[in-house]
């Protein structure tokens, strides 16, 4: 399945569950060229209530992350697609928490109804390069370090992604780093993403698209709800409402694609 350019390994985990994997099994499945191919695997099953699905998600690397923001909107795609839980809306149960999620109108996308949001934080002991404006570090059921930058088509990303990510202040579990930068339309803002967990850039970010929304909103520079335009080019939504120091209501609205079904051998 894709999500905005995140692509994903979705198994049926009523047929085959996280126990009957290894680290080296996702490594395997994932790796592009000699497997399926993919940003992540993603187990799909039947979740603790009625109307409730359950979701799973490993890092390409074979790593455990307790949540992906693209990869829950195709949980919720497939869960509804295989009647494991109602399209219309559902709970969606994650290591990070619990969250509505549903299948909009629009065919192949879906929404996500997050947990509130603490607005971005300062971190102190990261100097800007040239380039770079400014920058904080959300937290969206995983931790986003936000940087704009004057154009993200000149960010060397591989370096600059790599050194940010590992990063002594934000040891000792490091962050996914999102680098910004205006679009040419209102309300619009481009994103690259170097992924912790891949260690790579990857097309698309959802839970990246949130913290960077919310950043720009609480830097005055973009309000809510705005569009994200993910590297592959496709669009993630964010709405949201700000609260004091956090934001409520936080919706992410995005791609969630079956590109194609196999049986793995």
């Amino acid at each position: 399945m894709t999500g905005s350019g995140n692509d994903f390994v979705v198994v049926d985990g009523r047929v085959s569950t996280p126990d009957d994997w290894t680290a080296a099994d996702i490594r395997a499945a994932c790796a592009r060229g000699t497997g399926v191919g993919a940003d992540g695997l993603v187990f799909v099953l039947q979740g603790t209530a009625p109307g409730a699905a359950r979701m799973i998600y490993f890092n390409s690397d074979g790593s455990h992350a307790a949540m992906c923001g693209n990869a829950a909107l195709c949980s919720t795609r497939l869960a509804a697609h295989l009647g494991v839980a109602p399209a219309e809306g559902m709970r969606l149960e994650t290591d990070a928490g619990v969250y509505e999620s549903r299948c909009n109108g629009a065919p192949g996308r879906a929404e996500l109804h997050l947990a509130p949001v603490q607005a971005p934080v300062a971190v102190p002991g990261i100097a800007l390069q040239p380039g770079e404006q400014r920058l904080a570090l959300g937290n969206v059921g995983v931790p986003h370090l936000v940087v704009v930058v004057e154009d993200v088509d000149r960010v060397a990303l591989a370096v600059r992604g790599r050194s940010l990510r590992r990063h002594a202040a934000l040891a000792p579990h490091g962050a996914n780093v999102n680098f910004i930068s205006p679009a040419q339309a209102p309300g619009e803002w481009r994103m690259r993403t170097y992924e912790r967990g891949v260690e790579g850039e990857t097309l698309a970010c959802g839970t990246g698209a949130v913290a960077a929304a919310c950043a720009l909103e609480a830097w005055g520079l973009g309000p809510l709800p705005l569009v994200i335009q993910s590297w592959s080019g496709r669009p993630l939504e964010v709405r949201a409402r700000k609260v004091a120091d956090s934001y409520d209501d936080v919706w992410l609205i995005g791609e969630a694609r079956l590109v194609f079904r196999a049986v793995l051998a």
